[in-house]
Order: C-alpha cells, then sequence, then structure tokens
C-alpha cells in the first residue's frame, strides 16, 4: 500500500540536512496488511525472512551515507480489527513473524543500538497485547500514555555516540 521504504529512502530520510542517526520502526503493516479481508484478502504474507531482508537493505544503505541507525521493535498488535471489515489483520501466524523479526532486532547485531518498544507496550499479563493503559483503542496505535512511554525508553545517550 504505497511506495516502498526502499524507494522513499533517500529522498525521506537521507537527504535530510545534518543526519546523523536513524530511528528505524518498520514493519507492523507489512506484516499484518497482506490477506486481511477487505483491502488485501490476496495478498501474499511475508516471512520474517522477506521483512529482514529489506531491514538489511535499509541499514546498509543508511550506513553508506554514514549515518547510524537504531532499530525499534515492532509493538503488540494482537487482536486488531477484530470484528472489523479489516479482520485479518492480525493473525497468530503474523504473530509469529513480529516475534521473530523483534527477537532479530534485537540479537541480529545490525542495528547500531535497539529501542525496545515492544516490551514498552506489552502487557505482561497477555503477551502480544498492547497494555490497555496504552492502547488507543484499536489495539494497535499508542494512546498519549502509551507514546510517552515510549518516549520515556529512548535512551538518549545513543544518540550521541560516534
Amino acid at each position: 500500500m504505497g511506495v516502498n521504504a526502499l524507494a522513499r529512502l533517500n529522498a525521506d530520510v537521507l537527504s535530510q540536512p545534518h543526519l546523523s542517526t536513524v530511528v528505524f520502526m518498520m514493519g507492523i503493516n507489512d506484516i499484518g496488511w497482506p490477506g486481511e479481508k477487505a483491502i488485501t484478502p490476496g495478498d501474499k504474507e511475508p516471512t520474517a525472512d522477506d521483512i529482514l531482508v529489506g531491514y538489511q537493505q535499509i541499514i546498509d544503505r543508511v550506513h553508506a551515507a554514514g549515518v547510524r541507525i537504531l532499530g525499534a521493535t515492532l509493538t503488540p498488535f494482537m487482536d486488531t480489527n477484530i470484528g472489523k471489515p479489516t479482520e485479518g489483520y492480525y493473525t497468530p501466524e503474523k504473530e509469529k513473524i513480529r516475534l521473530a523479526v523483534n527477537q532479530w532486532i534485537r540479537t541480529g547485531g545490525r542495528f547500531d543500538g535497539v529501542i525496545d518498544f515492544d516490551k514498552v507496550l506489552e502487557d505482561p499479563a497477555r503477551p502480544g497485547h498492547i497494555r490497555s493503559n496504552y492502547d488507543c483503542g484499536d489495539h494497535l496505535h499508542p494512546n498519549d500514555a502509551g507514546y510517552s512511554a515510549m518516549a520515556s525508553a529512548v535512551d538518549i545517550n545513543q544518540f550521541l555516540k560516534r
């Protein structure tokens, strides 16, 4: 849906003046939209490897520009769009993809640092769900309190390293 990140990277990111660090959080829509019922029912669902190939290309291009890149984990999305025309955005199979991508972000060693938004927003009593006090109501996007918690989780020192 729309122009992909690889095609937009130069114009949207790398062309910005005085760029030193990129925070990269992308992929939940790439996982969620394919195969949902109303908009993209026939689209092929990606694998974790499909997502990670794109990540590695972006990391390589950002590094080639002499810029640091911090990877941000994908946040919980269980029950997103349940009972709506766009049901199918979340499935247990898609959750496995999200978990595999997050594991790679945390341990793959390709990013210059990691911001673990998944751990910030996930409900410890209900793995895979966003905490109810951080949920805007769609089970995907944080509310103001969730975004505040995400901001508080960012270690500013990751931006100061060279």
